[in-house]
C-alpha cells in the first residue's frame, strides 16, 4: 500500500511538473545555478590540487632537503651584564659554514637503510649564450649524478656525464631540447659534441667553454609570462668544475634520495638531529630539513580549504533557489485548493496531503539537481581544460549535491506541505 501511494505521489508531482513547465524551469534556475558551480568550482579544484600532486610527487615525494639556515635571534652582552636579543642582520655563509661532502658522506654512512642517493647542485649564475643571431638563456648548474633521478630528468640524446668527467671536473654539459632549438634549429646531432662559450657578465668577467654530451626534455613549471624562445633552462655540468670554477668549499643544500617505504616526514627528523652536530656551536647558522610530503600535504589542503569557501560561498543560491521553491509551492497551494478539498472530502489524510506536496518539492529540487550537476561537470571540465589540467570530477561532490537539492526539497517544501494539510475542507471545496 504504501510502495502504491509513493508512486502515486510521484506521478502527480511529475504531473505537475509538466503541466507548467517554463514556471518550474525558472523555479529550478537557482538549484542549477548553485549546484552547477559547486561541482563545477570542487571540479577545477581537484583538477588542480591532482595536477600540481602530480608533478611535485614525479619530482619525488618521498626526498628531503636539507639546508643551511640563518639563525632567528642573537645575543649581545654589554659590560653591566645585561643581554640584548634582536634580530640577526642578513649573513652570507663563509666556509666554515657550508655543508661539506665529508658530512653527507658521514650522514649516509649513518642511514645506509634509508638513503639511496644524494642530489647536490651548485649554482654558476645566468647567462645568455650567443652564435650570430641565435641566442639561449640558461642558468648554469654543476651536478651530481643523483641529482638527474632526484629531479626526474630524462635525456633524449647523446649520454650522461660519466664518472670520469663528475670526478675530474671536466668542462662537458647538458643542455635542454629547448636550447638546442634555440642554438642548433632543433639539430641534436649538431649540438652534441660542440662547444658552448659562455661570457658571464657581472662584478668579475668570467668565460667558459663547455662541450654538449647529451640533451635533456625540458619540462615546463606552471604558466610562462616570457616568449618561448626567451624562456630560461638549466645547463648542468658536473659538480666539482662548478666547484673549482667558484672556488667554493661546500654547498648551501642538498636533497636525500629516501627509499621506499621511508616516512619522509620522520626521517627528515632524524637527519636534522644528526646534521645538528656540525651547526650546534655555530652562532649564525643552523641546518632545517624538510619533505616534499609535507609540502604536498600542505598544498593540498589549502587548495581544498580554498575550494571549500568558494563552494560554500557558491552554495548560498541554493538557498535563494530553496525559496524559490517555496514560493511556487504556495501559488500551487493557492490554485489548487479545491484539489485537496476534494481528496480531503474523499477521506485522504493530512500526512497524505503532506507527502504529496513534499514529494512535489523534491522532485521539483531533484531535478534541478540533476541539470545542475551536468552543467557543473561540463563547466568545471572546461575550466580545468582552460587552465591545461586534466578535469577530475569528484563523485563525492556529486552525490552530495544531489542529496544536498533533495534536502533543500524536503526543508523549503515542508511549510507549503503543512499548510495545504491543515487546510478545512469544508472552506477548500468553497474556494474560487
Amino acid at each position: 500500500m504504501a510502495d502504491v501511494l509513493f508512486f502515486e505521489n510521484l506521478l502527480l508531482a511529475f504531473t505537475a511538473l509538466l503541466t507548467n513547465k517554463m514556471r518550474s524551469l525558472l523555479t529550478m534556475l537557482g538549484i542549477i545555478i548553485g549546484i552547477g558551480s559547486v561541482i563545477a568550482i570542487v571540479t577545477v579544484g581537484n583538477s588542480l590540487t591532482n595536477s600540481i600532486t602530480s608533478e611535485m610527487s614525479d619530482m619525488g615525494a618521498n626526498n628531503v632537503t636539507v639546508g643551511i639556515q640563518q639563525r632567528e635571534t642573537e645575543e649581545e652582552s654589554y659590560e653591566s651584564g645585561m643581554r640584548y636579543s634582536g634580530s640577526r642582520s642578513t649573513k652570507v655563509p663563509g666556509d666554515d659554514d657550508v655543508i661539506t661532502k665529508e658530512m653527507i658522506a658521514g650522514l649516509v654512512d649513518e642511514f645506509p637503510d634509508d638513503i639511496e642517493g644524494v642530489s647536490i647542485d651548485s649554482s654558476l649564475g645566468s647567462a645568455k649564450v650567443e652564435s650570430g643571431r641565435n641566442y639561449a638563456n640558461v642558468n648554469i648548474y654543476g651536478v651530481n649524478p643523483g641529482y638527474f633521478k632526484a629531479n626526474n630528468i630524462k635525456v633524449i640524446a647523446g649520454k650522461e656525464i660519466n664518472s670520469t668527467a663528475y670526478e675530474e671536473g671536466k668542462g662537458v654539459c647538458i643542455v635542454s631540447d629547448k636550447f638546442v632549438n634555440n642554438m642548433y634549429d632543433g639539430d641534436t646531432d649538431k649540438a652534441i659534441g660542440h662547444q658552448v662559450e659562455i661570457e658571464m657578465s657581472g662584478n668579475t668577467h668570467k668565460y667558459y667553454v663547455f662541450t654538449i654530451v647529451g640533451v635533456y626534455e625540458y619540462q615546463a613549471q606552471g604558466f610562462m609570462m616570457t616568449a618561448e624562445k626567451d624562456i630560461e633552462t638549466e645547463l648542468y655540468i658536473p659538480l666539482n668544475t662548478a666547484l673549482a670554477k667558484n672556488h667554493a668549499k661546500g654547498f648551501y643544500s642538498f636533497t636525500l634520495i629516501t627509499r621506499s617505504g621511508i616516512d619522509s616526514d620522520e626521517f627528515a627528523l632524524k637527519v636534522k638531529e644528526y646534521m645538528d652536530r656540525y651547526y650546534h656551536r655555530n652562532r649564525d647558522f643552523t641546518i632545517m630539513t624538510f619533505s616534499l610530503a609535507s609540502m604536498i600535504s600542505a598544498m593540498s589542503s589549502m587548495l581544498g580549504t580554498v575550494s571549500t569557501a568558494i563552494s560554500v560561498i557558491a552554495a548560498i543560491s541554493l538557498v535563494v533557489g530553496g525559496i524559490g521553491v517555496m514560493n511556487i509551492m504556495l501559488v500551487s497551494i493557492s490554485e489548487r485548493t479545491k484539489e485537496i478539498g476534494t481528496r480531503k472530502a474523499l477521506g485522504a489524510t493530512n500526512g497524505s496531503i503532506r507527502v504529496q506536496f513534499i514529494m512535489e518539492a523534491i522532485v521539483l529540487c531533484l531535478v534541478g539537481g540533476i541539470f545542475g550537476i551536468i552543467v557543473g561537470i561540463v563547466g568545471g571540465a572546461a575550466g580545468a581544460k582552460a587552465m591545461g589540467y586534466a578535469a577530475s570530477p569528484s563523485p563525492g561532490s556529486i552525490v552530495a549535491a544531489l542529496l544536498f537539492s533533495m534536502a533543500v526539497g524536503v526543508f523549503f517544501g515542508f511549510y507549503p506541505a503543512n499548510k495545504a494539510a491543515k487546510m478545512n475542507p469544508i472552506d477548500a471545496l468553497r474556494y474560487e
